[in-house]
């Protein structure tokens, strides 16, 4: 038997077992937990811009009759219902206008029932030829006349009516009383402001916008306003005015809301959110995103079933997903559940 130098068997051994096959590493089971995969969605591209609330019900109560205040029952800041009484005057002169002009149309009606009643004999006596022709022209004369005067007296006695109403001032709409221009006992003319209030049920919100986005704003004719929490209320109607300001160039944009309670009132600023068009983006639900701190994840998991934590960077929301800026790419696996995740990677290490 030949006999083999040590370092020679050293040298085969070694060459022996690199020519052994390493053993596969062992494969990770597929997760148990749901998963999204990433990709790209067609969304809007918009642009925000500050706004400023104004009612669209809003208007100052004027005097309509001469007359003293006395009585104010709201002050500013109170809820009026519509048809309420928010100012009232003396009444004396109008309701002694109004019993004047009644006497007038009594006196009226008297003159033109008898005008009525000698027309209706000489036109019987000229049939009979009894009269010349002339007479019945006269009598019909005298009737117009007082048919006319009647018809005066009734125009005048419905203007004392309304000069009594005018003494008393209602409330067009319900809403806020925002100023009292008078006091009680003050002396009033027509014309004058009396009282000024706004509605809180329809409101819109007037935007500022520069010129090089009125062409797209006016295309499509979208917009919402960024309510607290990521709530968005859509617009009823946006309004483009048709001219610049030849100041600063930019043109007024008016954007009616509908009627629904968003604690928004005259006079506040609102974030508003106008469509400029569409556009690609790479989104995710919120609930899949993990917060710690001041840094934003989401649970990875990788094509060998591997599940890692990586920061993301995001850009705008839109209701309950967002957009990820960088951190993933399109077709990449993300945890639904970012519990879940969080459960299957704590089990691992209990294995491990």
């Amino acid at each position: 038997m030949r006999a083999f130098p040590l370092p020679a068997l050293l040298a085969m051994a070694l060459l022996s077992a690199c020519a052994e096959p390493a053993p596969a590493p062992s494969e990770r089971p597929p997760v148990q937990f749901e998963t999204l995969v990433v990709g790209a969605e067609t969304s809007v591209r918009e642009r925000h811009w500050d706004g400023v609330v104004e009612a669209v019900n809003q208007a100052t109560l004027s005097a309509q009759t001469a007359g003293r205040v006395v009585e104010l029952p709201f002050d500013v800041n109170d809820y009026v219902e519509a048809g309420q009484v928010v100012v009232r005057f003396t009444d004396v002169e109008q309701l002694s206008a109004q019993r004047r002009a009644a006497a007038a149309l009594n006196a009226a009606q008297a003159d033109y029932t008898e005008a009525e009643a000698a027309f209706r004999r000489t036109e019987e006596l000229v049939e009979k030829q009894l009269l010349a022709r002339a007479a019945l022209d006269q009598a019909r004369a005298r009737r117009d006349a007082a048919r006319a005067a009647l018809e005066s007296a009734r125009a005048g006695l419905s203007e004392a009516g309304e000069q009594v109403d005018y003494t008393v001032i209602r409330a067009p709409y319900s809403g806020i009383l925002t100023e009292r221009h008078v006091e009680v006992g003050e002396a009033v003319r027509p014309g004058q402001p009396l009282v000024s209030g706004l509605s809180l049920n329809r409101l819109r919100v007037n935007v500022e916008v520069p010129q090089s986005d009125v062409n797209a704003i006016r295309e499509h004719l979208q917009a919402a306003v960024l309510l607290p929490g990521g709530r968005r209320l859509q617009a009823e109607r946006v309004v483009v005015f048709p001219y610049a300001d030849p100041r600063t160039h930019s043109f007024r944009v008016r954007v009616e809301l509908p009627e629904a309670e968003t604690g928004l009132q005259p006079g506040m600023t609102v974030k508003t959110a106008f469509k400029l068009g569409e556009q690609a983006r790479l989104m995710v639900p919120v609930s899949a995103l993990v917060r710690r701190s001041e840094v934003t994840a989401v649970y990875v998991v990788g094509t060998d079933n591997r599940v890692s934590l990586r920061q993301v960077r995001l850009g705008r929301r839109i209701e309950d997903r967002v957009e990820v800026l960088a951190g993933l790419a399109e077709g990449e696996r993300i945890a639904a559940d970012p519990l879940a995740a969080l459960a299957h990677l704590s089990a691992e290490r209990g294995d491990g």
